[in-house]
């Protein structure tokens, strides 16, 4: 469990990133790619301790490979009431 706010922001930013680009269509591959260029950037710029860098991977790869944060709802059929 993340404990440092800095790194909570960062998890909740990197997560709802994740679930717009699942949306706009991209799958788990460029998903990854994704979290692996944040994660490198954060450690570039030294924005956060690496310990927490490492905690934030954890808890996002676990995010990322939960089938259920990427579930597509399908819409509901209307019923037809009209009468012939």
């Amino acid at each position: 469990m993340l404990q440092d706010t800095t790194t909570i922001r960062y998890y909740q930013r990197l997560t709802d990133a994740l679930v717009e680009q699942w949306n706009r269509g991209y799958r788990f591959d460029e998903l990854r790619l994704y979290v692996d260029g944040y994660l490198a950037a954060l450690r570039h710029t030294d924005a956060v301790e690496p310990y927490w860098i490492n905690r934030l991977e954890e808890e996002v790869i676990r995010y990322l490979y939960d089938s259920s944060n990427f579930e597509t709802l399908q819409p509901q059929p209307q019923p037809d009431y009209r009468q012939y």
